[in-house]
């Protein structure tokens, strides 16, 4: 017996018919050849690119706005219902139908409660939030993810179709000025669709994520990563030596006397600096930068047995750091040995070996209320702190504005998005909702 998303016998149906079937690769080609032909790329080639399973999901986005084309002669839904549909259960048959009049559009994704539903905003219409019943993609969409699929109602409920594409921002970016080209809108105009125009604009959806996403397979050069000082990304790892008969309280003394050193535990200190804005060396490279307390971590120190293990990320902060040391304690140390390894060194490292367990692990529960407080007293202080996407003024500030108020409400959601993007981490799991209630924004949080 047919259950529902079990398109085999309308498939055969279409293969058998000539007509149709030139009409169903008609409007799958609709949807892909802009950008295989923008590219000069085949059919192959974007599995070789994206992954096998891009392009089954791609058909099916031109399968599926297929379903709801109406030619002089009729509709190939009413066409196969009207001939195969006895051979249907009724919820097929009504899905079939329900799939047919809905149209894609462009969702953000809230309340995600993995292997049952989600809550989905459709951006491009004024239709409130929907719930909709999901196992599968609900796994590994995230707070605030950005899709565009078809929503369909199935007795009480909604359900999402089959062909589901999770868009980045730049992704919709270029979604939106496809959309205001195709309907000659202007920047200023409210991107408000109608059912008819979202039906008719389907192929751009298709079009705007393989754009985005052949580009960046294409262009996955190597990110140059630098640090706050500009310099180029070099892992340094100095292990001093201890000097014969020297312990570790003595070392920790002298270590406490250096101002920039921040002790976190009798065997463990930050090295810190005023914060400082990028350096122009960096280019439009990644910049790597941490900070606390207000301040620019430069390094890390860690005495481990007879060794003072000094982990800094730039050839500059090694000397530099090598020398503060040595000023402070350099005659109760040995000269260091230092080994130094890139960024995909490190990368290539960790997936090789994969976690580590030692003796001085930080339980789970310990590691993850560490980072929930460092994570409370770096946002806390980001609420007071001018942000570049807010123009240069801090939340508190920008919220004081109607305009100012969006640009915060998108920066709280990208927050959360990419904290909640880090798998298994702790700041996985870190709960925003405080920053919604400090700046009055509780009610936008859906």
């Amino acid at each position: 017996m047919a259950e529902r998303n079990d398109i085999s016998s309308l498939l055969a149906f279409i293969g058998r018919e000539g007509d149709w079937r030139e009409r169903l690769q008609d409007v799958v080609a609709e949807h892909l050849m802009p950008a295989l032909e923008e590219f000069e790329i085949d059919h192959d080639g974007v599995a070789d690119l994206l992954g096998e399973q891009w392009s089954g999901v791609l058909w099916g986005c031109g399968f599926e706005d297929f379903l709801g084309q109406r030619y002089d002669d009729g509709n190939i839904v009413d066409l196969y219902l009207k001939r195969r549909g006895w051979k249907e259960t009724a919820l097929n048959r009504a899905y079939f139908a329900a799939l047919r009049d809905a149209p894609v559009s462009l969702y953000e994704v809230s309340d995600v409660r993995p292997g049952a539903s989600m809550v989905l905003r459709d951006l491009l219409a004024d239709a409130p939030p929907v719930t909709v019943r999901e196992k599968s993609a609900t796994r590994t969409l995230k707070q605030w993810d950005r899709i565009a699929v078809r929503v369909v109602p199935e007795r009480d409920h909604h359900v999402i179709s089959g062909a589901l594409l999770p868009f980045r921002a730049e992704a919709v970016d270029f979604l939106f000025a496809g959309l205001r080209d195709a309907l000659k809108l202007k920047k200023r105009d409210a991107l408000r669709l109608s059912r008819d125009q979202l039906l008719g604009c389907a192929p751009i959806f298709t079009s705007a994520w393989l754009f985005i996403e052949i580009d960046r397979a294409l262009t996955q050069a190597q990110p140059q990563f630098t640090n706050s000082d500009g310099d180029d990304v070099l892992f340094h790892d100095l292990r001093f030596p201890l000097a014969s008969g020297v312990t570790q309280k003595a070392i920790a003394q002298r270590l406490d006397e250096v101002k920039d050193f921040l002790p976190e535990g009798p065997k463990f200190w930050n090295w810190l600096a005023a914060r400082k804005g990028r350096s122009g060396k960096a280019g439009g490279g990644i910049m790597l930068d941490t900070q606390m307390e207000g301040a620019t971590v430069l390094g890390s120190l860690e005495l481990k047995g007879k060794t003072l293990l000094v982990t800094v990320n730039s050839a500059g902060r090694a000397a530099k750091v090598e020398a503060l040391i040595s000023a402070a304690a350099g005659d109760l140390l040995r000269p260091p040995l230092t080994t130094i390894r890139t960024v995909e060194q490190m990368r290539a490292e960790q997936r090789r070996d994969g976690p580590r367990e030692t003796a001085d692990e930080i339980p789970p529960e310990v590691a993850r209320q560490l980072m929930r407080d460092h994570l409370d007293r770096h946002y806390r202080e980001t609420l007071d702190a001018p942000i570049p996407a807010l123009g240069g003024k801090s939340p508190r500030q920008a919220v004081r504005t109607a305009g100012g108020r969006e640009k915060v409400i998108g920066w709280l959601k990208y927050l959360e998005n990419r904290s909640a993007r880090h798998g298994e981490s702790p700041i996985a799991e870190y709960d925003f909702s405080w920053m919604w209630a400090e700046l009055g924004l509780e009610s936008y949080r859906r």
